[in-house]
């Protein structure tokens, strides 16, 4: 679905399908889309240029238009990606993608999971590319809103907090200020559209429930704020530039001092 909103290649008729219904009830979604996906590539530029060199891109679905590998290795040929989806399918497209890159793999993995992708990591092939014992950036782009209240601190906390430093988590995460910005109505209807069709529930969170999800990482200026807002670059094709109080994503960048 988020491929299909941006415009790529690498999707499915039952993703188009979805993608369809969703724009339908929330016109909107090509935009959200859109303007994540420009976050995930500032964000991931400012740690490039700081120097880390592995990121675990987790729930990364099919790699689409601005790749991680494609910004990062930019910066320095040799950087570590490692995208982690549950899909079989878009693990094995993500893959082909992959095939000539010696320094990037794609895994079937379930995010929330985190032991098993720290187990995968010292496993085989994998233990020669990627080293938890190195700074390292986590990526979680539009994914923890998946995960119940209850969980999302377990999740994310394993990871986290085994991580050397100099390391980095990036959030993206859709709020609650899209109640204010969209309508109780349509974010209803949307949810019902995840459940649906993806077998997803969405949870909405705060600002005050999305900054521990950060530990003890320090917040990159200008902290967690609405997507558009964060260190946004002069002529980015944003839909939200001139009106970021649209926006009804959140994001930050945190380092590990």
């Amino acid at each position: 679905m988020y491929d299909y909103l941006l415009g790529g290649k690498h999707n499915f008729p039952a993703d188009r399908a979805a993608a369809q219904q969703l724009l339908q009830v929330v016109p909107e979604s090509a935009d959200i889309a859109l303007s994540n996906r420009l976050f995930l590539g500032r964000a991931v530029q400012a740690l490039a240029d700081r120097g880390i060199r592995q990121f675990i891109d987790l729930g990364s679905g099919i790699p689409t238009q601005g790749n991680v590998h494609e910004i990062v290795q930019r910066v320095h040929r040799a950087s570590r990606v490692l995208y982690v989806d549950i899909d079989p399918v878009a693990i094995v497209a993500a893959n082909e993608i992959l095939a000539d890159n010696p320094y990037c793999r794609a895994i079937e993995g379930d995010f929330t999971r985190p032991d098993l992708i720290a187990d995968a990591l010292t496993r085989g092939d994998l233990a020669t590319i990627f080293d938890l014992d190195q700074p390292t950036a986590l990526l979680y782009f539009a994914v923890l809103q998946q995960v119940r209240p209850s969980q999302v601190e377990s999740i994310v906390a394993p990871l986290r907090d085994r991580l050397p430093a100099g390391s980095a988590i990036a959030i993206s995460h859709i709020s609650q200020v899209a109640v204010d910005t969209h309508g109780e109505d349509s974010v209803e209807i949307a949810k019902n559209v995840f459940r649906a069709q993806a077998d997803t529930e969405i949870t909405l969170r705060s600002p005050e429930e999305i900054l521990p999800l950060f530990g003890d990482f320090t917040l990159l200026e200008p902290g967690l704020t609405r997507l558009p807002d964060w260190r946004p670059r002069r002529g980015e094709p944003d839909p939200y530039v001139n009106a970021p109080e649209r926006s009804p994503m959140l994001g930050g960048v945190g380092i590990r001092a």
